[in-house]
């Protein structure tokens, strides 16, 4: 049986919000299993309050937390026993494991992820890449939104590389498209990175590059996959889920503002509903941890437990889609390559 490796003590929520999540993935998927790392005491008190199939579930004690306010680097040097190092130490010495989720310090994940788990031969560098809602209702798949402030050209070809291969792994998308995210469609558009980068994506075998999109194209575009520098991507998702939030805070707002529009609500009530289902991101789990050997997804700091149950099954439906094997073929038959982009 797969098993996921949850940090149970990563994020704001921590470990009540955690627990919770996994728990209900447990009840979607029965052929899922989960590895809880944490304060064996805290998790087992969470867990108490449900009811679940406890042959699916494991503790693995940790005495150790890396908290936002640690430095990344020396808090996975020095805390070997939190929940976050550990996890990663199972998820890659256990061939049983297939994934791990955690919503703890995303800087400690990065670098956890690249330190202890390792990256997948010929990858330049890792990327995040979560999925934002798009009005096909479905996901456009945003590569990086993070881990890489600063970039190469090659670096965002192999990202269009990898994320074309998570969309087929996980999203069955057979030949996703691809787009480079920039201040304009034509060809000529952006400063000499994002040019560059239109050239190697264009000439880039295995992916299907459709050109420039724009920030707007996230959402609106016909488009499954969109690249970017860990920078604009960054900025990008932030917007978008700060538009979210203000569209659903506005509608609430007017509709109680007097007696005929809370009875005008009773007419729109499930159009608003299928409009704050669709800008709702958390519904597509976290952000993959791209070009890793094993599956990483990363959740929000202030994920909920809706969001860690999703993020579970995306992590699950990643492995079992073949993402890793995917990226390192895609990669074997790719000219870029670690040596030749760094």
């Amino acid at each position: 049986m797969l098993k996921i490796v949850v940090d149970a003590m990563g994020g704001d929520n921590a470990p009540a919000e955690i627990v919770k999540g996994a728990v209900e993935a447990l009840e979607k998927r029965k052929d899922l299993s989960i590895v809880l790392t944490g304060d064996e005491h805290l998790v087992g008190h969470e867990l108490l309050k449900y009811h679940y199939d406890a042959s699916r579930v494991e503790i693995v004690h940790c005495s150790q937390v890396i908290t936002g306010d640690d430095i990344p680097t020396q808090a996975v040097r020095a805390k070997k026993d939190s929940s976050l190092v550990v996890g990663m130490q199972l998820l890659r010495s256990r061939d049983d494991v297939g994934g791990l989720v955690s919503a703890g310090s995303t800087g400690a994940v990065l670098t956890g992820g690249i330190m202890l788990v390792g990256r997948i031969k010929g990858v330049m560098r890792p990327a995040l890449c979560p999925g934002i809602p798009n009005v096909r209702g479905g996901a456009t798949l945003l590569c990086d939104c993070g881990a890489n402030a600063e970039c190469k050209s090659a670096y965002l070809a192999q990202f269009g590389v990898m994320a074309s291969a998570y969309a087929k792994a996980a999203y069955g998308i057979e030949d996703p498209r691809v787009g480079l995210l920039n201040n304009g469609t034509e060809a000529h558009k952006g400063d000499p990175l994002h040019q560059e980068a239109y050239a190697l994506l264009k000439e880039t075998e295995g992916i299907n590059f459709v050109g420039n999109v724009e920030g707007r194209d996230l959402m609106f575009g016909d488009i499954d996959v969109a690249v970017a520098d860990g920078f604009s991507g960054n900025i990008a998702l932030k917007a978008i889920e700060g538009c979210g939030k203000t569209v659903t805070t506005v509608l609430e707002r007017e509709f109680r503002r007097s007696f005929g529009s809370k009875l005008s609500y009773l007419f729109a009530k499930k159009p608003i509903k299928g409009l704050r289902s669709m800008l709702d991101y958390a519904r597509f789990g976290g952000s993959v941890f791209l070009g890793l050997k094993k599956v990483v997804v990363k959740c929000h700091g202030e994920a909920k437990a809706r969001t860690v149950t999703a993020s579970v099954l995306q992590a699950a439906d990643a492995f079992r889609g073949g993402l890793i094997q995917n990226i390192s073929e895609m990669l074997e038959h790719s000219p870029l390559s670690a040596e030749k982009g760094e």
